[in-house]
């Protein structure tokens, strides 16, 4: 079947068609038209505006709903698709509603119908997928443990069966996304700034790698002494909480960290340093240490207590670095099988609610769901 995906969580607008075959666990997907439009509006705010984003929405949709149908040839078909795929949450409300009602206008000009669709649910499914050509869901070994790392969500997700969940972790306040944003703005660093933390902690790794007893450190045990004393030890870096790490149980914090980290700039102010790009690069890479520990540690026992056998990481910090390597070390020990989504697939698309929307379709045995009962649901769970 032919399916059109609509995405409209937060600032990116996404618009794929693709034929869709098969069942839960032997699916197969070709990507026939797969369009996305990013907000660079929001930049120069330091961070999204839904009103300014949903405005970027309805101008966005047509567009691209234009382009998908004139690259595939089926603009001029009365039904050019057999069904539609449309994000209903989690996400900004105003954003969703943007692009539902845009879906179910579609559906009934087409008289097709629609299948709401679970954002983070794509993002679990996203690990399958390609923005072009071809791809395939494959039968994966169970328990599987789904880690979900954006800007909105830390989440540890376990599936004793095959699109089951069951969240058993998550964080009590800010996302890790949130967390290395706030954190760049801190740094005086662009937005979205996660990126930029990762590309100067990256930078930074590789220098300390190369240079034993380098400057770094030398700097760094010098503010530790300016603001702890003589006793300091000459060999200290800075050194950021791990929050929630040895709790019993699978749940995040990133609040403090993110405290920590402004009250670190604030001393080394007082303290008469510069923060200059150096000292930035320094912060990036303890942060970004400390956030990614928290995850993998938790990751550890998780896999230890459930004898997990397939690992799924996705959403937007899934394409950091660090994170990715970090995981790799995890799984390749206990012989795990690990699944990444691409980088183009980590941040939000529509290619990934096409995949949850045409499973879900298959599971729910082709039900088809009345378009006014479908509404955005801002906090909705996995």
């Amino acid at each position: 079947m032919r399916i059109l995906s609509i995405e409209t969580s937060c600032d990116d607008t996404g618009i794929t068609i693709f034929e869709a075959k098969g069942g839960l666990t032997n699916a197969s997907f070709k990507i026939l038209s797969d369009n996305l439009a990013s907000q660079k509006i929001h930049a120069e705010y330091g961070g999204v505006f839904p009103v300014l984003a949903k405005r970027e929405h309805a101008k966005n949709l047509p567009l691209l709903l234009a382009h998908a149908l004139k690259k595939t040839k089926l603009e001029k078909k009365k039904k050019p698709v057999d069904a539609i795929a449309v994000t209903y949450g989690p996400g900004l409300e105003m954003c969703l509603w943007e692009g539902i009602t845009f879906a179910k206008n579609l559906a009934k000009e087409w008289s097709v119908p629609l299948i709401p669709t679970n954002h983070m649910e794509g993002h679990i499914l996203s690990v399958f997928g390609k923005h072009k050509g071809s791809f395939k869901v494959e039968k994966l070994k169970t328990p599987i443990l789904a880690l979900l790392v954006s800007g909105g969500h830390t989440q540890l997700v376990l599936m004793k069966g095959w699109m089951q969940y069951e969240i058993i972790g998550e964080t009590v306040d800010d996302a890790v996304g949130e967390a290395f944003d706030k954190v760049a703005r801190m740094l005086g660093l662009p937005y979205p700034g996660g990126p930029y933390i990762s590309k100067l902690a990256e930078e930074e790794r590789r220098l300390l790698r190369g240079i034993p007893g380098s400057a770094t450190a030398r700097t760094r045990a010098n503010f530790q002494q300016k603001i702890m004393g003589a006793d300091a030890k000459q060999s200290s870096p800075f050194i950021l909480p791990r929050p929630m790490m040895y709790t019993k149980d699978f749940n995040f914090s990133y609040s403090g960290l993110k405290t920590s980290v402004l009250y670190l700039i604030r001393d080394l102010e007082k303290s008469g340093q510069k923060i200059n790009d150096k000292i930035k690069a320094e912060i990036a890479l303890e942060f970004e240490n400390a956030a990614i520990e928290c995850i993998t540690h938790k990751v550890k026992r998780v896999i230890e207590k459930y004898g997990i056998k397939t690992v799924i990481i996705g959403g937007g910090v899934a394409a950091n670095k660090h994170l990715r390597s970090e995981m790799k070390k995890i799984t390749t020990k206990g012989e795990i099988k690990l699944l990444l989504p691409t980088l183009e697939l980590s941040r939000d698309n529509s290619v990934m609610i096409g995949i949850a929307g045409y499973l879900n379709f298959i599971k729910n045995k082709k039900k088809v769901i009345k378009p006014d009962t479908i509404k955005a649901t801002g906090n909705l769970r996995v």
